[in-house]
């Protein structure tokens, strides 16, 4: 599709779609960012488009956001790894999917980036997974990833049925500025840049800068194939190293005690007690710790050679995540 026309994004108040939306605009096309009325408008700041007000459970709000949209990037999502109800994040990202992927349909949309996860892949224990390890919903751990799963199958399903002229991109884990809620992994590198987190647990995941990221949804969207995932990653890190990062970044001592996983299950049963109580997501949970027992390690090596996808090194993405935090106060 030729730049210059007319695409809706999603998500925009957002860490992911706020980032999309710039590098959209930055590669020459009319950018029109979609919030709901009562979202945090902090990213919105400088938008480079136009803003109109619509939300995923409102189906006319959907089609007059749409309208004379020649194209479409869906990264709005319920981005939470715990909930007081975890199907809360199913129906939330299931419907809203649906909703969006059939105003599409309905108004003629040539073009669509879908934003999915890598939590929509198996890892792998013995090397980073890859597009070609899908999970079924019965296997994700957690409330998130069964969202995600069930949205991913949903758009393949419009794919092969209705014609949905969509790419989907599975992001890892980005890190980086305008983490405005934040993510959960944006919290942990504000409570490890305040000395908040003594002890880790032995695990590791994908970090890729949110820009990079931002920028692999317009690769995918000019050169991916229908129907196609591509995983938008970084680096590698085990979990204890990320950490020792930020605090030489930072200029703290780095935490020393690893633990083991097994022992924790009852903290984190006791800190959802907590949290349920509270109204305040658990700084660990049970989900949190199935997870942790495999290292959630993968290959963008199909988008590098597909779309022309690279990243830069991840420690870049926790410098830009702490100087971001520290110029809103965030640091203390």
């Amino acid at each position: 599709m030729a730049r210059g026309r007319t695409i809706l994004v999603t998500g925009v108040t957002g860490f992911v779609g706020s980032g999309v939306a710039r590098a959209f605009a930055d590669a020459g096309y009319h950018v029109r960012g979609m919030a709901r009325a009562a979202s945090d408008r902090t990213n919105l700041a400088d938008f480079p488009g136009e803003i109109v007000t619509g939300d995923l459970d409102d189906e006319a709000s959907l089609v007059s956001a749409l309208g004379g949209a020649d194209a479409l990037a869906h990264v709005a999502a319920d981005y939470r790894l715990w909930a007081p109800d975890p199907e809360e994040i199913v129906r939330n990202n299931a419907a809203g999917t649906r909703a969006i992927m059939a105003a599409a349909l309905a108004t003629g949309v040539k073009r669509i980036v879908y934003t999915s996860s890598v939590a929509t892949l198996k890892p792998d224990p013995a090397r980073p997974a890859d597009e070609d390890r899908p999970a079924t919903p019965e296997s994700a751990i957690g409330a998130y990833k069964r969202s995600k799963t069930v949205a991913e199958r949903l758009v393949e399903q419009m794919i092969a049925e209705q014609g949905l002229p969509a790419v989907i991109v599975n992001p890892s884990t980005p890190i980086g500025p305008r983490d405005v809620k934040p993510t959960p992994t944006g919290r942990i590198i504000v409570d490890a840049a305040r000395g908040r987190i003594p002890a880790y647990v032995d695990t590791g995941l994908n970090l890729a800068h949110v820009d990079d990221v931002a920028r692999g949804h317009v690769l995918a969207f000019e050169k991916g194939r229908i129907g196609r995932r591509y995983i938008l990653g970084g680096g590698d890190v085990p979990l204890g190293e990320m950490l020792a990062e930020i605090a030489r970044q930072i200029g703290r001592r780095p935490p020393r005690w690893s633990l083991p996983i097994a022992p924790l299950f009852p903290v984190a049963l006791a800190m959802e007690g907590i949290a349920r109580l509270s109204g305040r997501p658990p700084l660990l949970t049970l989900d949190t710790l199935r997870m942790a027992r495999t290292h959630m390690y993968f290959s963008s090596a199909r988008a590098e050679a597909e779309l022309g996808y690279r990243h830069r090194p991840w420690q870049q993405g926790i410098a830009d995540a702490l100087a971001w935090s520290r110029a809103r106060g965030l640091l203390g």
